[in-house]
């Protein structure tokens, strides 16, 4: 089985949501790095980064992940959009390498009518920059501590990208950077996009995709939502574990799955803490041996 965690909230203090993992008995968690409705924020200060780090000692936790704002938008056509998207992923990266997060998670954006080739190219273009930005600063970019870019499959609601697994490797491919990226699997999306993963061939099926166009290794991060929706509907709606349109089955086979027994694997459920105790009981009944 892989690192089993949910996203937790950070309000009170970023250092707060270590306590909130170890209550929910986690081996890994994903957080905000900062307020996710704002551009701007200030820069993490050294009290707040040793107050964390010294929770982070002896907590049994995996290094976490930091999901970026939901405002970034690296494929924008909008000038002000791309450049402040570009802005906000070099600093999300920054944070992440100073808290010592493995990973930096991202909704690729949308091309807003501009066509899909248009938008890859600028995604890439964008995410390019901004690595390099943040490799450039003198804090950023230590092998020890380096975290890894995570493209987040999505659900292709609109005129998302990334809702299939070539979109994500021509991102990839064309950014010019793949050394430092990565991919997060969500399995609402990944469903919701056109992958029927509600049943073991489906599931397979999808594996088999990714590993041939991506590659499993590239997988650093799995996101487990059962969606609303079914396949194909193209509409990002989670809900809790077995509760959806995925059932059971595609999370039995994940949590068995021995590529992700290294893999943090996060709930983004709803119903708060009392939410994920439910699907993390059922998550781990599901563990076979």
């Amino acid at each position: 089985m892989g690192l089993l965690g949910a996203h937790v909230g950070i309000s009170g203090g970023l250092h707060l949501s270590i306590g909130r993992a170890r209550d929910l008995n986690l081996e890994s968690f994903q957080i905000f790095s900062r307020n996710q409705r704002q551009w701007t924020v200030p820069p993490l200060e050294s009290g707040e980064v040793q107050l964390f780090k010294r929770e982070m000692e002896g907590s049994g936790l995996a290094p976490p992940i930091i999901h970026a704002s939901y405002l970034l938008n690296i494929c924008s056509p909008e000038a002000s959009i791309f450049d402040r998207s570009v802005s906000m992923l070099s600093d999300e990266l920054l944070r992440a390498d100073i808290l010592g997060a493995s990973a930096v998670v991202i909704h690729p954006g949308a091309h807003m009518g501009t066509g899909l080739e248009a938008g890859l190219k600028r995604g890439a273009a964008g995410i390019k920059k901004a690595l390099e930005r943040y490799l450039e600063h003198p804090v950023g970019g230590r092998d020890a501590t380096r975290p890894t870019l995570l493209l987040e499959t999505t659900a292709g609601q609109g005129t998302g990208v990334g809702h299939t697994f070539d979109q994500l490797a021509d991102l990839m491919e064309l950014s010019g950077v793949r050394e430092h990226m990565g991919i997060c699997l969500d399995t609402c999306h990944v469903h919701a996009s056109g992958y029927d993963i509600s049943n073991e061939e489906g599931y397979r099926t999808m594996m088999d995709s990714l590993s041939s166009v991506i590659g499993i290794r590239s997988v650093g991060a799995v996101h487990l939502n059962d969606s609303i929706k079914g396949p194909g509907s193209r509409v990002d709606r989670h809900t809790n574990i077995g509760d959806g349109a995925l059932g059971i089955v595609p999370f039995e086979l994940l949590v068995n799955d021995r590529r992700f027994d290294k893999v943090p694997l996060v709930l983004e459920t709803p119903g708060g803490d009392e939410g994920y105790r439910k699907d993390l009981i059922t998550l781990r009944g599901l563990v076979r041996g």
